[in-house]
């Protein structure tokens, strides 16, 4: 005889539910008994058992939790939500919040429970229906329901109160519009003596402003009701009810401030209105503990934030000018950065806590040390150059290996603006690279050696100084690789001429060609540091006639070099010994000034500036031209032809190729280029949320430059703006550095950036592009697809 399985009747507890998966010791055990009492859950649920579904639908919701499929319990939640118990009602609002979104169909079904529940008697009751409401309102309920809400936002229940304006807070931020449903009843609000309302209702009127643009202009008529809360709050000593460590409802007094620095953000009027309130906050709070340092922050952001006066700005500085000596890690830290983030509003008044800031490089704290790093860049102008750049130097001689190439870029980028002297500047560039090893950069190489380049008083003196540094040390390889080039170049001047007061220091030709050969045969040496040596030692062929048979053989030997680059350059450069050598004390001239695309402003009278952003300002990234004297060169065919020889300066903006001779920097002549450029009329990419960007077009062959101009017609500052783009396999796409990160208000100002895209099959362009930044406070990302492309782009 067969018995029924009688355990359908009674069902497994959510405890014991919770117990038995805790218990499973492998993923399949717990998977087995998820799946035991998800089966038995379906059947319950097919069964239409009335009396068990809150149970069933509560270890629904943990399973889902665990990330188990759990959408078949939609329904039933709604069920509950219809039933007259609070405890159905109450898990059945929880299921509908974890389970269910404004994406599915059975979302509009809850629709008329919430509008019942929302005038239910029980406030218990229409408390759930408003937080489920808040939870997965969409557009089209909170239009339905809005009205629902404002009324309960006038209730004289505090407890429905607040879950109203809370629930208004969700609204608002779906549809924005709705603003106009509760402009009035939030009036009202602010003369609550709840303190729970008032700070819902700050919370409120924050998201509208920040959401509506109308709503911040009727808003800012309520600032001397803010500032009369704010200052009670202050002036009226601690209340038991809502005290914190001796300061009264620091939550109130944090939310206000926001609110504040809302609405006095770009308006004269409403910020010197709350000017007074400000310091007196400022100077009334309590340093000493944690709650009165987080009053004072949120102070300190909201004077930078809005048209404060200098005074009170110098006050704001000077708080976190305190939070810098705090013993707490994390208070230093916010100190830091939010100095890096106002010190263009008040250099003068960080400028005070500079030696605050540079002790703070100490920090064993990597965090709090990059932030210090950071800021002390930002700091850097003419007038403390030397200074400065002796502290970094310090600081790079016992950093950890992480910041070494990050501050040696910063370093460069600081003193190619505000270096005194081309000498000082070429000798702390020196000790940069000596200091931080191999942890250098290629562009910082790159750069260092156009700016010996441009500088011909120099030649003979950095040869000397170089030559010096790697006499007992040929592992610093940047180092190194400067070294090789500028010997190369200017190694006659350094065997022709004594430097001054170095009178033991006499070079002979010999010895620059020992040097040389040491690099290109020392293990250490990576493949680029030997194509730097191996290119001097040909340079050097024609300026020591006496050790040009020694080179030739130098060329002969890597001629068989395993290295195919080495091996190419070498059978080259042979070739360049016997078959064409008539040709070969041209091709070896010294090189003419390498031009940067940005002079450095030693001894310019510009405004003071600062270093913020290494990653995006650094050299590599276009800043100046590399010298792309470690790159291959292809003489053996083309060579075979009569060449005759031009003079001129070499343009820098032409990304040189070694491949052909008339190309190669190593050259003394030019290219006669003729590219055709096209008039390509310009390209609206994206015009959404108040940003605007336009591309120009300038084409070289098969090479598309775009420069791309970004807008901002709001009122609110863009920050953080970041812009992607790709584009398919079939083209190259080189994407330049902004030249900010922050666009002003109401078009007063732009960001430009440079595209290039080689196209080497001349196919239509397309095009993704995605803008990731910050729009009053709220991330926001916008993306578009290109392909309208203006003809002229690429046929």
């Amino acid at each position: 005889m067969k018995f029924p399985d009688l355990s359908m009747s009674n069902p497994v507890r959510l405890r014991e539910l919770i117990r038995q998966i805790r218990s499973a010791k492998t993923a399949a055990e717990e998977r087995a008994v998820v799946q035991k009492e998800s089966a038995y859950i379906r059947d319950a649920f097919r069964d239409e058992d009335n009396t068990w579904r809150c149970r069933n639908v509560a270890k629904l919701l943990y399973i889902s939790l665990l990330g188990y499929p759990a959408h078949f319990g939609q329904l039933e939640c709604l069920k509950l939500i219809a039933s007259t118990r609070f405890t159905d009602k109450r898990i059945g609002y929880l299921g509908a919040m974890l389970l269910l979104d404004e994406r599915q169909d059975i979302h509009v079904l809850i629709t008329n429970s919430l509008k019942n529940d929302l005038n239910n008697s029980n406030e218990y009751v229409a408390g759930l229906a408003l937080c489920a409401l808040g939870t997965i309102c969409s557009p089209e309920m909170s239009r339905d329901l809005g009205g629902e809400v404002e009324r309960l936002m006038k209730s004289a229940n505090v407890y429905l109160k607040k879950k109203a304006i809370l629930c208004a807070v969700r609204i608002i931020r779906k549809v924005p519009e709705q603003f106009d449903v509760f402009q009035n009843s939030v009036r009202s609000l602010l003369s609550e003596k709840h303190h729970g309302v008032l700070l819902t209702a700050t919370t409120l009127i924050t998201e509208m402003c920040q959401q509506n643009t109308q709503a911040l202009q009727v808003f800012r008529n309520l600032v001397p009701n803010l500032v009369r809360i704010l200052k009670n709050l202050i002036m009226a000593g601690c209340s038991p009810d809502h005290d914190v460590s001796g300061i009264s409802d620091p939550f109130l007094q944090v939310h206000l401030l926001r609110l504040l620095r809302v609405l006095g953000r770009n308006d004269n009027e409403a910020s010197d209105s709350m000017n007074d309130i400000l310091a007196q906050v400022s100077t009334n709070t309590e340093n000493s503990k944690n709650v009165g340092n987080a009053i004072l922050y949120e102070t300190v952001l909201t004077i930078m934030d809005i048209n404060s006066e200098s005074g009170l700005r110098v006050l704001a500085v000077n708080i976190l000018g305190r939070f810098l000596l705090n013993t707490d890690k994390n208070i230093r830290y916010v100190a830091l950065n939010t100095l890096l983030r106002v010190v263009h509003a008040d250099q003068n008044a960080v400028q005070r806590h500079r030696a605050t800031i540079v002790e703070c490089l100490k920090d064993a704290d990597v965090s709090i040390k990059r932030r210090a790093m950071e800021l002390c860049f930002a700091l850097m102008n003419k007038n403390n150059i030397r200074t400065m750049t002796d502290e970094m130097l310090d600081f790079l001689g016992t950093c950890e290996l992480e910041f070494k190439s990050d501050c040696t870029s910063n370093m460069f980028l600081a003193m190619d603006r505000f270096s005194p002297t081309k000498q000082w500047h070429v000798d702390q560039m020196i000790k940069v690279l000596t200091t931080a090893g191999n942890s250098v950069r290629d562009d910082i190489v790159s750069s260092l050696i156009g700016i010996i380049s441009s500088t011909p008083d120099l030649y003979g003196y950095a040869a000397h100084q170089l030559y010096k540094k790697m006499q007992n040390d040929i592992t610093q390889q940047p180092l190194v690789q400067v070294a090789s080039w500028t010997l190369g170049e200017f190694g006659d001047l350094l065997v022709n001429q004594q430097p001054q007061n170095e009178e033991n220091l006499r070079v002979v030709e010999i010895e620059i060609i020992d040097i040389l050969e040491r690099i290109l045969n020392s293990s250490l040496s990576t493949v680029i540091t030997r194509e730097y040596a191996i290119n001097a030692l040909m340079k050097l062929s024609t300026r020591f006639p006496n050790c040009s048979d020694r080179i030739q053989s130098v060329m002969t030997y890597y001629a068989c070099n395993m290295n195919l680059e080495l091996q190419t350059r070498a059978v080259e450069y042979t070739s360049l010994f016997t078959k064409h050598n008539i040709i070969r004390s041209s091709i070896v001239e010294r090189m003419p000034v390498l031009i940067s695309n940005q002079t450095s402003n030693t001894n310019s009278s510009e405004p003071e500036e600062s270093i913020i952003n290494s990653k995006e300002n650094s050299p590599v990234n276009g800043k100046h031209e590399h010298v792309p004297s470690d790159e291959p060169i292809n003489l053996v065919n083309i060579l075979d032809d009569h060449i005759q020889t031009t003079s001129g300066t070499l343009n820098p903006n032409h990304s040189s190729s070694l491949f052909n001779p008339l190309e190669d920097p190593l050259f003394d002549f030019d290219t006669p280029t003729n590219p055709t450029t096209k008039s390509i009329p310009s390209m609206t990419a994206i015009d959404k949320n108040g940003i605007r960007m336009i591309f120009t077009f300038e084409r070289d062959n098969t090479t598309l430059t775009i420069n791309s101009k970004i807008t901002n017609s709001t009122q609110y500052s863009i920050t953080n703006f970041i812009f992607k783009a790709a584009v398919p396999k079939t083209f190259n796409i080189d994407l330049y550095p902004a030249s900010s990160t922050t666009i002003p208000t109401n078009n007063s100002g732009d960001i430009q950036q440079i595209i290039k895209i080689t196209n080497p099959n001349r196919e239509k362009i397309r095009m993704r592009i995605k803008l990731n930044y910050q729009l009053n406070n709220t991330n926001m990302s916008d993306e578009a697809e290109l392909n309208t492309f203006p003809e002229q782009c690429y046929n």
